[in-house]
């Protein structure tokens, strides 16, 4: 028995050892390789990435200058129809500089199986693309041939960047399942990088000395397998913020005989290099394009925040922003100012210049969009948006003119990401937290009664206010009466909607309030002499929106939210209350939800009150089974029928 134990250690032994010395190279496909039909972990994959290896150095020339060399092989396996996209693939690389940076692919290659042998069809050249994004970037593209379910691709690129500054994010997770990844990093003696790594997955790190040429470098080797996939799921924005990604950014310099050079910035730092550029603090040093205008428009205004409301509504109403991000100006605020078109910088930079010249304490304050990520550590890439900041007491009126469908101290929700900062002419900064904003509410007032068919006829008021009036106006604001009430009809099925109105929808500082008559066929059931009603008729929460058992992301419910139903139902004559379902109240962990039910019958009525609370943006994902388990109580609570019989 002992023997046989020890046979079969040292078998695993063997078998772990030669799975973690497997060899991944470029070229070496085999036939079990083409016949898999499915990824062995991830079934649901529609292609994987078999293994992905990079490595990058540093190269110096006889003219002391340093590039930066990045090459990358991929391997990639093709599952199914859906998976052929991975057969494009396209590099980005940056163009602004004093050198630009340059992409080449090879070794591209596309391996099917044909009758029982391996074949290879090669990229040529009119397969590979190469595009200006914009005056800063350009991306080469790849179109792989011959791709069918059951290819395997190949390909690598090299990216040579006169930039030491930053080196490119690396991704070791990906939307498909990747089985190997590698990255290697030889940093020169005279460079100090700082580097973070965000996401979820267990990197393998290791480094070493080694010494090439005529200096010494620190060698970094990143390895990982297995990575699962990140997929989308709901009640996330940015899925990127929750990625496996090593980011490297240059923290000092020193070189022999030189004086060293300490390029770790902080967030003042960053702050002041973006105040000082021509794109951004000279723009707001110019006025005279908008005096005349200025003085004509605040002429009349008695006090401070009449002037700030006018000058934003005209700043808001002239120029429309041309759906482009950054912290700095394309074609600068005279020529967006007298376009009536520009960038968020250019938008709201004129505003910022607008408010000071009529004395308002004003400053530009910096974020970074949801889409941008959060960033992690000072540096130059961190923030893609500006907006302008009123300084009142102890507290900052956020301001961006680029949205008409935000009102002042609102910011649209892409710009609402965890943390800005407010900058000043003199070079200081003070963190914003933008999190820090008011309960959205959803305010639902309902009489209605019951006919003898089981047939409910009512009236109903709803009144939305900050981030729900945003959206309102963002999704309905320009849809006809028609369509919208199509829409709603649709959403709430059995529902028929006339005598329609909808106040404020223009005027941002009101709440977006709605009324309308209906009539309901859904939410009542006839058996025998009774009726089944479902007392929150079409608002009932029918299904829990949390379907997984676990989940590794945070919840993000974009705004803390309280929506609150008043319902009235008038029995019908001839029939009286048999059942109501008890009152209820559910609070979930750390309060970050609660659930309130009350409902009872006076007289011929059925008063019905729901409330929901979501006093949070995030809930951690620990948090999560908590959650799940409070929406499904939720769910079977609102499941719950009012019974009524006849007499």
């Amino acid at each position: 028995m002992k023997f046989n134990t020890l046979i079969l250690i040292l078998i695993l032994g063997l078998f772990t050892s030669n799975l973690f010395s497997q060899k991944y190279e470029l070229g070496k496909v085999t036939i079990e390789e083409l016949k898999e039909s499915r990824h062995p972990i991830d079934s649901s994959a529609s292609a994987a990435i078999l293994f992905k290896k990079g490595e990058t150095k540093f190269e110096l020339n006889n003219d002391g200058e340093w590039t930066v060399i990045t090459e990358v092989q991929f391997k990639f396996k093709i599952y199914k129809k859906e998976g052929f996209d991975y057969a494009n693939q396209q590099v980005y690389y940056y163009i602004g500089g004093y050198r630009d940076e340059t992409v080449h692919f090879k070794d591209a290659i596309t391996y099917n199986l044909v009758e029982g042998k391996v074949q290879k069809t090669k990229l040529k050249s009119d397969g590979e693309f190469k595009e200006e994004v914009n005056t800063n970037f350009s991306v080469r593209k790849i179109a792989m041939p011959q791709v069918r379910e059951g290819s395997i691709i190949e390909y690598s690129y090299t990216l040579r960047s006169p930039h030491i500054s930053s080196i490119n994010d690396w991704y070791f997770q990906k939307e498909i399942p990747i089985d190997y990844v590698e990255y290697n990093v030889y940093i020169p003696e005279y460079f100090r990088y700082r580097t973070v790594i965000s996401g979820y997955e267990n990197i393998d790190i290791r480094n070493e000395n080694i010494v090439t040429g005529n200096f010494e470098q620190q060698k970094y080797i990143y390895k990982i397998k297995n990575v699962p996939a990140i997929k989308k799921e709901n009640f996330i924005i940015n899925i990127n913020n929750y990625t496996s990604i090593l980011k490297y950014e240059l923290a000092s310099i020193s070189i022999p005989n030189r004086a060293n050079k300490n390029v770790a910035v902080g967030w003042d730092d960053v702050v002041k290099n973006i105040y000082d550029s021509e794109n951004f603090g000279d723009e707001l040093k110019s006025k005279s394009y908008f005096e005349e205008d200025l003085k004509e428009i605040v002429n009349n205004a008695s006090n401070e925040k009449e002037k700030i409301v006018i000058i934003y509504n005209y700043v808001q109403n002239r120029i429309s922003w041309n759906g482009k991000h950054g912290v700095y100006t394309d074609d600068g605020v005279r020529r967006a100012y007298k376009q009536k078109t520009g960038n968020v910088a250019e938008i709201n930079l004129i505003l910022v210049a607008m408010l000071k010249e009529a004395g308002i304490e004003v400053n530009p304050v910096l974020l970074s969009t949801r889409d941008n990520g959060i960033a992690l550590f000072p540096n130059r890439f961190a923030f893609n948006y500006v907006v302008a900041g009123v300084e009142v007491l102890n507290d900052v009126i956020l301001l961006d003119a680029t949205n008409r469908s935000t009102p002042i101290g609102l910011l649209p929700l892409k710009a609402v990401n965890w943390k800005g900062r407010i900058m000043r002419e003199r070079g200081s900064s003070n963190e914003i937290n933008l999190l820090n904003v008011p309960f959205s509410n959803d305010n639902v007032i309902v009489l209605a009664e019951i006919n003898e068919e089981g047939e409910i006829n009512g009236k109903l008021r709803r009144q939305l206010t900050n981030y729900n009036s945003f959206l309102h106006r963002e999704n309905y604001g320009s849809v006809s009466q028609d369509s919208y009430i199509e829409k709603l009809e649709n959403k709430y099925k059995g529902i028929s909607i006339k005598e329609y109105k909808v106040d404020n929808l223009k005027h941002l500082e009101k709440d977006v309030i709605e009324t309308y008559s209906f009539t309901e066929n859904n939410v009542v059931e006839i058996i025998g002499d009774k009726m089944y009603i479902s007392p929150l008729l079409f608002f009932t929460l029918k299904e829990n929106p949390f379907k997984t058992d676990e989940r590794k992301y945070p919840v993000d419910f974009l705004f803390p939210m309280k929506d609150t139903y008043k319902i009235s139902l008038k029995v019908p004559e001839g029939y009286q209350v048999e059942y109501i379902p008890t009152a209820s109240n559910l609070i979930m962990e750390n309060e970050y939800g609660f659930f309130r039910y009350n409902i009872s019958s006076v007289g011929a009525n059925i008063q019905l009150v729901v409330s929901l609370d979501i006093n949070a943006f995030y809930i951690p994902s620990n948090a999560y089974p908590a959650l799940k388990n409070f929406f499904k109580m939720m769910v079977e609570k609102q499941a719950e029928k009012v019974i009524l019989k006849k007499k």
